[in-house]
């Protein structure tokens, strides 16, 4: 039995069972939290849209085929246009006068709150931002607000995992793998995509193609428990119903292509437009901030009274364009104004995400490309709707700066992973073009430039830099002969900053280090100054560095030897003595790195 023991004791050493089996309860923890949060949002949503778009305006919107019940596509406008105006604005009062009340940080778009919390509040989430943000969110998009599920959902899955972290007193860096893994569970659950849900909370961090890889395993636990959940209150079916759309003919690629930059160039404008209105309009109007979504959600009303299909989150005349059921033109102006319409409603300070109206301008953006070059090229492109599903992933993908997460989100809302290579294509292009701009604005450029990774890059940088690059070029060795007398030494030492003395022999080779607490130990006995000498004092248990070791092992070595200096010898004769190495040296080297790297 004690051998047994003892082999079991081993094997979950090499397999770290207490670090996985940590995260898998946390994991498991919060993807619970997060699956029946989004089932209660979801209610929520469709509750407020049945009282203000059904009931008191009697819109009803399409839904798109796995969100329907029976995947029937239907939609239908019963009263006057009129109502349509007032109802957001309606909705933007009371989502104002909650949000603002209550908790102002679940203002707009929740994803970048989240973000905001990982890089510089340590992870940490109010307790009743959740709550208050899927109220707000519910009243805003119900009543028509062009906005998505996704801000929301993340900041409620998120502020559970920070919760937790707390309750369990757990490090702010665990904290923030379990902001992660709760806005992923969130989103994964939701949107019934488990994988891009997960990829998505790490990858969104970032503008440069990174990860936040200590948290993707914790999120994918997460994220696949609360799509169970998810999906076993709310069905299994994805949201959208596609045809059997494949690629096979490679000279759509050119057309891709052109869809790429076309998706691009909309983003630019679609960023420009959100936080122009944000910034230049809103910001400035003399307007209390309880009142400005009500604002916003009165100009979202005036574009209703023409075009209707800008309310809420617009999967619904997705799905038509996915079956070849919309005009090119109705497509434009549908993507042209649902920018307008989610820059009012998000902007003005309502509550909801960003990632459905993007969905929706993309899709609308690809049908509409997709049906003209089916018009000059039918030979080409068989299949335009295909270009419905790669508009909605290329373009999320370059104005939220997220390729991978939207290329495997979108292949999981439809189930279309036969156009997977195409997606990929434009999401890359549309990346690439728009890097400079993105719709979360609380992202930092890499890992690097996270004050969460602050501390880590420390040690990163200085293994990349070698002594050579910090050693000073105006500073004067000063070598002691090993039989100096202690007056002479003391001579030196009053005229030089240095903290330690090499100390040489008769063939100028390195024989010891003379320190300053060594002297400092005998200058009160002043009788025997004539009697020392420098090899009397000079210690032989010294470590020394190369100009080609890394700054981090000779920080390392200072710190063992609790000293501020080390000695420099040359690598091919460990006796041969070049320079003296400090602190100092090694954090001018440090900073000089950090700069050139914010300048790249």
């Amino acid at each position: 039995m004690q051998a047994l023991r003892s082999y079991l004791l081993h094997v979950a050493d090499r397999l770290n069972i207490r670090l996985t089996g940590k995260w898998l309860i946390y994991g498991i923890l919060i993807g619970i939290v997060a699956g029946f949060g989004a089932v209660v949002f979801f209610y929520l949503l469709k509750g407020s849209q049945h009282f203000f778009l059904n009931s008191l305006g009697g819109y009803y919107p399409p839904l798109p085929a796995g969100e329907s019940g029976d995947g029937i596509v239907s939609a239908g406008l019963y009263g006057p246009r009129w109502i349509l105006a007032l109802i957001p604005a309606v909705g933007g009062v009371v989502a104002g006068i909650i949000i603002y009340g209550l908790a102002p940080e679940a203002e707009g778009h929740g994803t970048d709150a989240m973000i905001d919390s990982f890089h510089r509040g340590r992870g940490v989430v109010r307790g009743r931002v959740p709550f208050v943000k899927m109220i707000a969110s519910a009243l805003t998009i119900g009543s028509g607000g062009s906005a998505g599920r996704e801000g929301p959902i993340a900041q409620i899955g998120a502020g559970f995992g920070s919760y937790l972290a707390s309750l369990f007193k757990l490090s702010d860096r665990e904290r923030r793998i379990m902001l992660l893994a709760g806005a992923g569970a969130g989103i994964g659950g939701i949107f019934k995509a488990p994988l891009g849900g997960a990829l998505f909370a790490t990858e969104v961090l970032y503008r440069a193609p990174e990860f936040e890889f200590e948290a993707v395993i914790p999120s994918m636990i997460a994220s696949i428990v609360s799509y169970s959940v998810f999906g076993s209150v709310m069905g299994w079916d994805p949201i959208f119903a596609v045809p059997n759309l494949q690629f096979h003919h490679p000279g759509e690629l050119f057309f891709y292509g052109l869809l790429g930059g076309v998706c691009a160039i909309m983003g630019i404008f679609y960023v420009k437009v959100f936080y122009g209105f944000r910034d230049k309009f809103f910001k400035r109007i003399p307007v209390m901030n309880h009142l400005k979504p009500a604002l916003g959600g009165l100009m979202v009303g005036v574009i209703a009274l023409f075009l209707p299909q800008t309310l809420e989150m617009g999967y619904g005349y997705v799905q038509l364009a996915i079956l070849g059921e919309m005009t090119i033109k109705m497509m434009f102006i549908i993507a042209v104004a649902k920018i307008f319409a989610t820059s009012f409603t998000i902007s003005s300070g309502g509550s909801g995400g960003v990632f459905a109206p993007s969905l929706t301008i993309g899709a609308m953006l690809g049908g509409g490309f997709g049906q003209v070059c089916h018009h000059f090229f039918p030979n080409v492109i068989a299949h335009p709707e295909a270009f419905v599903l790669v508009g909605m992933g290329g373009f999320f993908a370059g104005v939220a700066k997220v390729p991978i997460a939207a290329m495997i989100m979108v292949c999981e809302m439809t189930r279309g992973y036969g156009l997977l290579v195409p997606l990929m294509l434009v999401s890359l292009i549309s990346y690439m073009l728009s890097y400079r701009w993105s719709i979360y604005e609380k992202q930092v450029s890499a890992r690097i430039k996270s004050p969460a990774h602050r501390g880590d890059f420390i040690i990163n940088i200085l293994e990349h830099l070698t002594v050579k690059d910090a050693l000073s070029k105006w500073r004067k060795l000063e070598l002691v002969p090993e039989d100096m007398n202690f007056r002479k030494i003391l001579d030196l030492v009053a005229t030089t900053t240095a903290s330690q003395f090499p100390i040489t022999n008769a063939e100028g080779g390195l024989a010891g280090v003379l320190t300053l607490d060594t002297i400092r130990k005998v200058i009160q006995e002043e009788e025997i100054f004539d009697l020392l000498i420098a090899k009397d004092l000079g210690t032989e248990a010294y470590l020394t560095v190369t100009p080609q070791d890394n700054l981090d092992s000779a920080l390392d070595k200072l710190t063992k030897t609790d000293q501020e200096e080390i000695v420099v010898v040359d690598g091919t004769d460990p006796n041969r003595v070049l320079a003296m190495l400090s602190r100092r040296d090694i954090i001018i080297a440090y900073n000089r790195e950090i700069q050139k790297k914010k300048l790249q």
